[in-house]
């Protein structure tokens, strides 16, 4: 079965999720600039990069690497021409996370917003033993009754995730990050205007704490 992102025009998934009842590009845009300088890093790696949202944060005074990790290539194609800034920087890995997470490189930090919902607990921590990276932010949606894609005009786009998507408990999720190595964790909650909640998780890697 192919993936369903591989079908979703970027288009459409930028329009759903900058509408004022959604507010979800513009947020996470937001929460990126914060992950990025939250911690001493040089190279990042961020799952699930879609448009390139939030790399306009990307200070290249810090970091040397970026990495851009996305399953759908037309998605990436865009973000190549939307930040040719970066050039040099910038590398776009295009992968099924679900089977190929062994061509990932290493990264210092590992971003995985409105990612985990999809590939799973298994397939992520797949990923995080892959990157080896010294720390890890994510940021996992509680959804409300109504769904968890939010209604829209673009709503009937996003119908073939249905087959993929699972909710995130983020104490589930902090279980997951503990038996890989990692502690120290930090969240912070970010309402959205439809009732649901953006909530972001950090943690580092024990050695890192050493």
């Amino acid at each position: 079965m192919q993936n369903p992102w591989k079908d979703i025009p970027l288009s459409d998934y930028e329009s759903h999720m900058s509408l004022d009842t959604v507010a979800q590009l513009q947020t996470l845009s937001s929460v990126m600039k914060h992950q990025f300088e939250a911690v001493d890093a040089e190279s990042v790696m961020i799952l699930g990069v879609a448009g390139g949202n939030g790399l306009e944060h990307i200070d290249r005074a810090r970091y040397k690497k970026v990495f851009g990790v996305d399953v759908n290539s037309s998605y990436l194609e865009e973000v190549g021409n939307r930040f040719s800034s970066l050039d040099g920087v910038l590398e776009l890995i295009c992968a099924d996370l679900t089977a190929e997470y062994d061509r990932l490189p290493q990264a210092d930090l590992l971003i995985a917003d409105l990612l985990i919902e999809y590939i799973g607990f298994e397939c992520f921590g797949n990923v995080v033993k892959q990157v080896c990276p010294k720390y890890i932010s994510c940021v996992t949606q509680y959804d409300t009754g109504e769904g968890f894609v939010s209604d829209s005009p673009y709503l009937h786009s996003f119908d073939g995730l249905d087959s993929i998507h699972r909710s995130i408990d983020p104490d589930k999720l902090k279980e997951c990050l503990t038996a890989l190595g990692y502690s120290g964790f930090h969240s912070e909650r970010y309402p959205l205007p439809n009732g649901k909640m953006l909530i972001r998780t950090d943690c580092g890697s024990n050695d890192t704490a050493k």
